[in-house]
């Protein structure tokens, strides 16, 4: 567990008037706004995180840092509350790769990224994802919903989803924010009201909640341009060895499958830099960008108008259908899904020379089957 000593620790009175005066200053409008500290940032968060302030003040303070942009350094404060209030296990492995897909899920596509931790254990990577049930601003299909469909217990405590990382028989696991940071998952009824994305979104999948003895990997994507330098600022932040940021359909970690991808990386703690792939280069070709949505899928109608209102359900029992087809050597675009993935993850981590070699790996383990009895 994160955490300073509680001697060190403003009141909660103390935060209240800190809160009081970071508000005067961020939120005078587009001429006047200041930034804040690192060190306001993370007593800011911490007192919305303690319950503090009125939920008035808490959205007054996500939305004026919004408004007149985030600085680094406010970013890195937010994200210290947060990994002070995140358990943190270290398993019983040397390295681990943490696979932080979108919270808020997917709605255009069948998510094939769910499958990824089961296919890196059966290449022996251990690998950790992790999510919540439902958050704005797409409210759509997440970890939590494909794998609880696929049958995989999606509320392990961190203790028991570390043992099962352990375990040579599964070296896989998800971890649900409920269990590793209740206070950040208790604000998800007040990030709902007020609508917009907030800073906690850009920070909420670097929370770290499992670690490897030796090293963590981090493994998360992008849609927008400006976001790999904060992501990478915000893992080095977090204390990821190394990282991976893929621009990935929806935002997630698995690139389109149709048309030549990009990435951000950094090791041991270095600058980022950019890298280029072609998925036609490990023999993928797909007219579709990524898994297509079936066509007998339901809707349902939705208030917001974000993007395509599915059902969660029965989107979820989709994915997991194709997903352990995939893992079990059936072809086809959530198979291409996971090599184009997993074979970027392991060329990153150093444990093929080439994508191409590492894609063989990929293809070779999936059309095993082995990877699928590691999932229930």
């Amino acid at each position: 567990m994160n955490a300073t000593t509680p001697s060190a620790q403003p009141a909660s009175a103390d935060l209240a008037r800190t809160m009081h005066s970071i508000i005067q200053r961020i939120a005078t409008g587009p001429e006047l706004s200041k930034d804040i500290s690192r060190e306001e940032a993370a007593l800011g968060m911490r007192a919305i995180l303690e319950n503090a302030v009125d939920p008035v003040q808490a959205a007054i303070y996500f939305i004026a840092l919004r408004m007149k942009r985030e600085t680094h350094d406010e970013f890195k404060g937010i994200l210290d509350a947060i990994l002070t209030a995140t358990q943190r296990v270290t398993a019983e492995v040397d390295e681990l790769v943490d696979i932080s897909d979108p919270y808020d899920g997917y709605n255009r596509c069948l998510p094939a990224a769910p499958f990824l931790a089961p296919l890196l254990a059966e290449l022996g990577v251990p690998a950790v994802s992790h999510g919540l049930e439902a958050v704005g601003p797409k409210y759509g299909v997440t970890a939590r919903h494909v794998l609880r469909a696929a049958g995989v217990d999606v509320d392990l405590t961190p203790e028991a989803a570390a043992a099962r990382l352990a375990d040579p028989a599964l070296g896989w696991s998800y971890v649900d924010q409920a269990h590793f940071c209740p206070a950040l998952h208790d604000l998800i009824p007040l990030r709902a009201k007020i609508i917009k994305r907030q800073a906690v979104t850009t920070v909420e999948t670097q929370a770290h909640p499992l670690a490897g003895r030796k090293k963590t990997h981090l493994v998360t994507g992008y849609v927008h341009k400006p976001y790999p330098p904060i992501y990478a600022m915000l893992a080095r932040h977090a204390g990821f060895d190394s990282a991976l940021i893929i621009r990935g359909v929806e935002g997630g970690v698995i690139p389109s499958l149709r048309q030549p991808g990009k990435a951000s990386r950094y090791e041991n703690h270095g600058e980022e830099y950019e890298i280029d792939f072609d998925p036609a280069q490990l023999g993928i070709e797909q007219t579709a960008r990524a898994v297509p949505l079936p066509d007998d899928l339901p809707r349902t109608e939705r208030d917001d108008e974000v993007a395509i209102a599915v059902d969660i359900q029965a989107t979820a029992q989709a994915a997991a259908r194709v997903g352990l087809a995939a893992l079990r050597g059936e072809k086809g675009a959530t198979y291409d899904s996971l090599v184009l993935g997993a074979s970027l993850i392991l060329h990153h981590l150093g444990r093929a020379a080439t994508l191409k070699a590492a894609s063989d790996l990929v293809r070779a383990a999936l059309d095993s089957g082995r990877a699928a009895t590691r999932v229930r």
